[in-house]
């Protein structure tokens, strides 16, 4: 009977090695809050480098977070942003629905007016560290839902005019949003570990000691 015993216990065991000790079993990362102020200090400064930087290096958009539900990651973010939820039809084409671009604070009746904002832009993110990144990193980032900060759905005409700018040369035109906006630049760059220059950090700190001291920041780092 101990022997039938232990040889059941053990394959038992044999069985849950794979589960307890797969990468689903991991505890996840725990999500970081803080001041905005302290956020910006923990944002590593170096110079900027463009060299070798193309959009196609980021591909985008891929099959999104469920593969299997036929639509793309523009497609799931608009879904997931939506005020008034779409109706998906067959091709994921989206048909209705409701959307704040909160940039501008302009409500949306039609998806094909909005464009994904990557929060920091495919060019700013090579000038801050993803130029060393691997091909499948750089596309995990330029379709990021891990974290809600990271697309953004906004207005075609506020994501064309911020284009690849950072907050020292571009913010959203409402001025209720610039607090929001700083606060999810910084926790996207820490999410990331990507850097940022001496004249985007300064402007961080502007908002960071001033207008938005009040702003929370919180972001959970990429895997």
């Amino acid at each position: 009977m101990i022997k039938n015993f232990v040889r059941t216990f053990g394959a038992l065991f044999l069985a849950l090695v794979p589960l307890l000790f797969s990468p689903a079993a991991e505890a996840a990362p725990a999500p970081e809050v803080t001041t905005l102020a302290d956020a910006v200090g923990l944002v590593k400064v170096t110079e900027e480098d463009r060299t070798g930087y193309t959009r196609s290096k980021f591909k985008h958009w891929n099959s999104g977070d469920d593969a299997g539900d036929g639509c793309n990651t523009r497609a799931e973010v608009l879904i997931a942003e939506a005020v008034v939820a779409p109706t998906v039809e067959a091709g994921c084409k989206l048909t209705g629905g409701t959307w704040t671009s909160y940039y501008d604070g302009q409500e949306v009746t039609s998806a094909g007016s909005l464009d994904i904002d990557h929060m920091v832009p495919l060019a700013e993110s090579w000038d801050s560290g993803a130029s060393a990144w691997t091909a499948a990193r750089r596309e995990a980032y330029a379709n990021d839902q891990g974290a809600t900060v990271s697309l953004v759905a906004v207005t075609a005409r506020t994501n064309r005019q911020k284009s690849d700018q950072d907050p020292a040369d571009w913010m959203p035109p409402s001025p209720e949003a610039q607090c929001r906006y700083v606060g999810e630049w910084v926790a996207t760059k820490l999410r990331w570990q990507l850097t940022a220059d001496d004249r985007e950090l300064r402007a961080l700190k502007v908002y960071a000691e001033g207008p938005c001291e009040d702003t929370i920041v919180r972001y959970t780092p990429a895997a």
